[in-house]
């Protein structure tokens, strides 16, 4: 029987073949398996594992070797410093859209009623992390998949903001008639035929890729929005860091204003925002 301390070394070698982050991804599975905190692991380092648990871990560990993403093994993911329950059924939440979140808020000061629209929510991740921040917003989530909406219904009740609407449709099918003062969306904007995808198999088609160009979903939400949005409105989408040009360009077609895009913490551009009104200013 090895000790945790070797089972983690042994298991980082193994992961270093298929992960960025061989040793977190070690820790967070061993971690399952114990019920242990990453800390935990270190303080009990020559402490045996049984055959039942070494049997365990060397089962995750074939499954994230064979591609699986370490938040659909382990359940959960952190999003904004928030516990999230993760499945199969819902794209992974990815820190860089941690700055698509801090532009709305920007936007939102505390205290302020407004409506809030989080388009394709997911596990609702961005949906969430607003309401979390900001009580008084009326927050809503839409989603084409239900079984997405009720991993995002279960993330909203055990976080305690039970407050989020949640509603299953197709873009703006889901909200008829309905306008709000900010609109967000992290669509789904891979090529079909992008190489990338290879390396995302795991995760739902429907969330990753919206068919031939990965443009698809940016044109649907684009041409639809200003019905949807108050005078003072805010449009912000999550993309590709190589799409902000042809989208900026998309948003001037449908005469949108103030259109900035916006990088993330690596600097890429990845997040672009776009007013209806000229007088009002997207944040700087």
């Amino acid at each position: 029987m090895s000790t945790i301390a070797e089972s983690l070394a042994s298991a980082t070698r193994e992961l270093s073949r298929c992960s960025d982050s061989p040793r977190l991804d070690a820790e967070l599975l061993l971690g399952k398996v114990l019920a242990r905190t990453r800390s935990g692991l270190i303080v009990d380092g020559e402490l045996r594992l049984d055959d039942a648990c070494e049997r365990a871990y060397a089962g995750l560990l074939a499954e994230r070797l064979a591609g699986a993403p370490v938040a659909y093994l382990t359940g959960t993911r952190e999003f904004w410093s928030l516990p999230l329950t993760v499945t199969s059924a819902v794209l992974v939440p990815r820190p860089e859209t941690e700055t698509l979140v801090e532009l709305v808020l920007d936007h939102l000061p505390p205290g302020r009623d407004c409506a809030v629209l989080d388009l394709g929510t997911g596990s609702g991740a961005i949906a969430i992390a607003i309401a979390s921040e900001r009580p008084k917003a009326r927050v809503t989530g839409t989603d084409l998949s239900m079984s997405a909406l009720q991993v995002a219904m279960g993330n909203s009740k055990n976080l305690g903001l039970s407050e989020i609407a949640w509603r299953q449709g197709s873009w703006f099918d889901a909200v008829p008639g309905e306008r709000f003062d900010v609109i967000v969306a992290n669509p789904p904007y891979i090529a079909a035929s992008d190489a990338a995808l290879a390396a995302l198999q795991a995760e739902p088609l429907l969330a990753l890729t919206p068919g031939a160009t990965g443009f698809e979903a940016f044109e649907s939400i684009v041409a639809g929005a200003a019905d949807h949005l108050t005078d003072q409105g805010l449009l912000a989408l999550e993309h590709g860091n190589e799409q902000a040009p042809q989208l900026a360009a998309l948003l001037e077609r449908h005469d949108f204003k103030d259109i900035r895009s916006r990088a993330d913490r690596s600097g890429r551009l990845r997040v672009t925002l776009a007013s209806i009104h000229s007088q009002w200013k997207v944040p700087t």
